[in-house]
């Protein structure tokens, strides 16, 4: 059983502990040149120009926005799919309706991407055609900061809340089917058993996916408004992993950048660690 864990100790030795070796650039003034060896070593000041960043500060407050609009408008999505689809008694359409909401996440973000560029354009888009059809004018979607966050959370929940439901699913599959039972013998509905049975029978899985979601409320997608943000919204749509890859590659301070990321990270596991406490004291459930 040993050897069996053998080589995903390996994968994670060298691909997640290796690499953190380059924190160190974080503390240095980066040379690509010298390598991190020969890099000045400045201490905290790239987090000092970090705090004192204007740039960071916008980027910050559009990644809790982007975040928390997801996690409000889209975290409690794939709960109800998963509880409307184990009323369905009907399997073939039951199965052709979880075939349908899993496909989109099997497409990259950039197809995604330049099918709603497709759909959201101001000249021939499908949605334009319909709201000047209905005697609006068109709205440039995606370069217009008014809507660019509402096309990054739907596109979101577009792609990936048929995926997100599979884990609840599994969890509705796992509650004994005897309550179902005992709840319809003494007069329970489906909507009854529904609220009574099913919700509280997934409820340690909704508080642990929860709390994960949380520990990633920095990273509000950095690979999906990667491919679908411009210049024209960076007042609304720039997050940390954007504004990371945009230091570092596009700028080339990567010691800035590192900083950047490892304030990320650290922000992100303080988050894990409140939320497993709160989630532990309140609700009696926590993953540790």
């Amino acid at each position: 059983m040993y050897l069996l864990l053998l080589p995903g100790l390996i994968f994670l030795l060298l691909f997640k502990y290796t690499p953190m070796y380059g924190i160190l650039i974080a503390f240095q003034d980066f040379n690509i040149f010298t390598g991190i060896s020969g890099s000045e070593w400045v201490g905290m000041s790239q987090f000092e120009k970090l705090l004192h960043s204007d740039d960071f500060f916008r980027v910050l407050i559009n990644t809790l926005l982007i975040s928390l609009y997801k996690i409000v408008l889209l975290f409690p999505v794939p709960i109800a799919v998963a509880l409307l689809l184990n009323e369905v008694r009907r399997m073939f359409f039951k199965r052709t309706i979880q075939t349908v909401i899993y496909l989109p996440h099997f497409l990259s973000w950039v197809i995604i991407s330049g099918l709603f560029v497709t759909i959201l354009s101001p000249t021939g888009g499908l949605v334009n055609e319909v709201i000047v059809a209905l005697g609006g004018h068109p709205i440039s979607f995606l370069t217009d900061n008014r809507f660019f966050r509402s096309v990054v959370v739907f596109t979101a929940g577009w792609k990936e809340v048929g995926w997100n439901a599979i884990v609840f699913i599994a969890a509705v599959a796992g509650i004994d089917q005897e309550q179902y039972e005992a709840a319809s013998i003494d007069g329970a509905g489906r909507i009854r058993q529904m609220f009574s049975i099913t919700l509280p029978g997934i409820m340690p899985t909704i508080v642990l996916m929860f709390i994960l979601r949380i520990g990633s409320l920095l990273e509000a997608g950095t690979e999906q408004i990667l491919t679908m943000y411009n210049p024209l919204v960076y007042d609304n749509g720039d997050v940390i992993g954007t504004y990371v890859y945009r230091m570092g590659l596009g700028q080339q301070d990567y010691s800035f950048s590192t900083a950047v990321g490892l304030f990320n990270s650290a922000v992100g596991f303080v988050l894990i660690v409140i939320g497993n406490a709160l989630s532990r004291k309140f609700l009696q459930r926590s993953i540790w």
